[in-house]
């Protein structure tokens, strides 16, 4: 089920964008190619309330509990008028209520809570959502890697260079796939029996197909390392507001020593160089995951917080 009536689409780019490039979110889940890879997984939908732009979504990562939310509301202008912000939320609940389904804003970025807090006072309660806290690093040290703290990631990242030899390359449509054999014979070891995530994976595979024959009208940015002429390692990122580049998906054959660290540098070198920030998104609280992003020493986390209303029978009309 979707909440509002318009869908992600190709067609609805521009439209989106003047929502999305017009404050600096930070977080990763607000940029078009973030919403256009995942909007058939998530059942993202959309609709433009009062003055703002409210995107839903269902949260569909644990099996049986569907659970549905709201972004929070994106301006176009770059401001939020408290009023109106306050109006666009109660009308957006009362869509959610229209539908059996409990109002609820997740993912909303620590930094817009101000604004939240400023236009319903006492009306809302937050709770942090540390699984899905961004991490944020400085683009330079990806490249670098200077340092003590960074000294594994430059030995394995060494060991590659010392013993493979490789082809760096941004991707294009032209390569959709040769990229989707990749993804499967990397999908295939992780040998998975579970039927929830074997279908998540499925889903994640046709999301894969749709970004590879879409780099270019949606904008993504792309690399690939081939070795002996054969695609071992990729990575897919978006411009996320105009200061930061977020990695969306990176992935590399564990069987070359040092992959996952030179397709991160090189990803880093060739298509974000001209950036400060790297956003490598959230680790969904998964114990190695957590471990893996904390090692690149982060320069900030981009906490997120859900937002619920303290009283869910309280009058749904604007006051």
């Amino acid at each position: 089920m979707r909440i509002f009536e318009n869908r992600i689409s190709i067609e609805a780019r521009k439209q989106l964008e003047e929502y999305l490039g017009s404050f600096e979110y930070k977080a990763s889940g607000m940029s078009f190619t973030s919403l256009f890879m995942w909007r058939d997984i998530n059942k993202f939908s959309w609709e433009v309330i009062g003055d703002y732009l409210c995107i839903a979504a269902i949260s569909n990562l644990e099996p049986g509990m569907d659970v549905p939310f709201m972004f929070p509301p994106l301006t176009r202008t770059g401001d939020y008028r408290l009023d109106r912000l306050a109006e666009t939320i109660y009308a957006a609940r009362k869509i959610f209520e229209g539908k059996g389904q409990e109002f609820s804003m997740m993912l909303v970025p620590f930094h817009m809570t101000d604004f939240l807090r400023a236009a319903l006072p006492g009306k809302l309660k937050y709770e942090a959502d540390r699984p899905n806290f961004d991490y944020v690093y400085n683009t330079q040290d990806l490249i670098e890697l200077k340092g003590r703290d960074y000294h594994p990631k430059k030995n394995h990242l060494n060991y590659f260079l010392n013993h493979y030899e490789y082809e760096y390359t941004e991707m294009d449509s032209s390569m959709a796939e040769e990229a989707m054999v990749f993804i499967r014979e990397f999908n295939e070891r992780k040998n998975l029996t579970d039927p929830h995530e074997r279908e998540l994976l499925l889903m994640e595979e046709e999301a894969m197909r749709d970004v590879f024959l879409n780099i270019e009208t949606v904008g993504y940015l792309t690399g690939a390392i081939r070795i002996a002429g054969k695609i071992e390692a990729l990575s897919i990122g978006g411009r996320l507001g105009k200061k930061t580049v977020t990695v969306h998906v990176e992935k590399a054959n564990t069987e070359f020593r040092g992959l996952y660290q030179a397709i991160n540098n090189e990803f880093c070198k060739h298509v974000a160089k001209d950036v400060k920030r790297i956003n490598r998104e959230e680790d969904m609280g998964i114990p190695g995951l957590r471990k893996a992003k904390l090692s690149y020493k982060p320069s900030m986390l981009v906490e997120k917080y859900t937002v619920n209303f303290l009283d869910p029978h309280c009058s749904r009309g604007f006051r």
